[in-house]
């Protein structure tokens, strides 16, 4: 992975505005940047698609839509998410499916609660079946991301990327892809075969390390790359050999890299990247 297809995913500098981390992006030489939509509407959706344009960033993701497993199937959120995405010319959407029915994220279980997993997976694939058409026409291409076990009560009853490409399978690849995120899927013994057979479908691949022992918080357990137990040298030859051309971003959540001068943060991640995902 060459460092033009470097992204910086805006979590990873979290407090800074859409404004700071593309001129930050500029000054380090990111080509590229993937946008979080709570971010782009403090900004303002169209103030952002300018700021963007002018810096001759391309946007590698907007993240993100999703959480289609409560009432509504989430269909108005995600319909909005659709058109912002299109309006910033975003290379996908991500999509993060949600987790039980009642289980808010980093929640308990609350009204409507309900442990039918099964039921939940169809729910997403219900919703599904109405966003791609949606997503289809405004040339938005939906990017379902598998999570890590741990967050499949609260965040996404997809764990495997084995179950994301079944749920995608139904839609064309340039409609509905996939994301490979290495703190979600490198411990899966199919990670390989699942990586091979979504050959057309990545829609983004992101990185980060996973950190051992993990903090309290498990959301918080990704760390730059090298400070962890990853062997990303193996995942991204697989998702090279599957095709894929697109932008890699690195996307962290950790308290001690938020508290740290973004800078900073920006100088070590190209070192990284370069040694380790490289």
């Amino acid at each position: 992975m060459t460092p033009d297809r470097l992204s910086l995913n805006q979590w990873t500098t979290r407090r800074w505005s859409v404004r700071e981390a593309v001129d930050g992006c500029v000054r380090h030489g990111i080509p590229a940047i993937g946008l979080w939509r709570e971010a782009v509407a403090d900004q303002g959706l169209a103030a952002t698609a300018k700021l963007v344009t002018d810096a001759g960033l391309r946007v590698s993701s907007l993240c993100r839509g999703g959480f289609m497993t409560g009432p509504g199937l989430g269909l108005d959120d995600n319909r909005a998410a659709i058109d912002e995405a299109a309006a910033l010319g975003a290379a996908c959407l991500v999509l993060v499916v949600g987790g039980l029915p009642g289980v808010s994220p980093g929640g308990g279980p609350g009204p409507g609660f309900s442990r039918d997993l099964p039921g939940a997976r169809a729910r997403v694939a219900e919703a599904l079946s109405v966003l791609a058409p949606y997503a289809a026409e405004r040339g938005v291409r939906l990017a379902l991301e598998p999570l890590h076990p741990v967050y499949c009560a609260d965040r996404a009853v997809l764990s495997t990327l084995g179950q994301a490409l079944d749920l995608a399978e139904p839609y064309a690849s340039e409609r509905v892809g996939v994301v490979v995120d290495s703190f979600h899927v490198w411990w899966d013994p199919e990670v390989l075969t699942q990586i091979a057979r979504a050959s057309g479908r990545i829609a983004s691949y992101q990185v980060s390390d996973f950190l051992v022992p993990l903090p309290a918080d498990p959301l918080l357990g990704r760390g730059m790359m090298g400070d962890g137990v990853i062997d990303f040298g193996p995942i991204t030859a697989a998702v090279e050999a599957a095709g894929y051309r697109g932008d890699v971003e690195v996307e962290i959540f950790n308290a001690d890299v938020w508290a740290a001068d973004p800078d900073e943060v920006l100088a070590t991640m190209k070192r990284r990247f370069a040694a380790t995902v490289g």
